[in-house]
């Protein structure tokens, strides 16, 4: 019985039973459609919202990992450019690297 004279206490003190009423709840049907609005805006926008930062997460993700294999992939190129590299790759189909240095021929016509 003391659960029931605290829940009707409760209702007595915030006087919730004016509110009620069916002339109060006609009255501010407009209001209380335009506050569930809100709320049902508020619901999606913090969905959405949360969807847009896994999509961004996901995004900065897969950047950092091109990025890690942009690096190695350049490192490696680089590697395989060097002289000594080029030099061990074309020994298979016959070319050797000069010792000596080039020289630049000259025709009678050029001094």
């Amino acid at each position: 019985m003391t659960k029931k004279r605290k829940g009707t206490t409760i209702l007595r003190l915030l006087n919730i039973n004016q509110y009620i009423s069916k002339d109060n709840l006609g009255k501010n049907l407009y209001y209380i459609l335009f506050i569930a609005l809100i709320a049902v805006f508020y619901i999606w926008n913090t969905h959405y919202t949360e969807k847009t930062i896994r999509e961004i997460n996901k995004v900065e993700k897969e950047l950092k990992e091109l990025r890690w294999e942009y690096m190695t992939t350049k490192a490696e190129l680089m590697d395989l450019s060097k002289q000594s590299e080029v030099a061990k790759l074309v020994e298979s189909s016959g070319l050797k690297e000069l010792n000596t240095p080039p020289y630049k021929i000259v025709g009678k016509n050029e001094h």
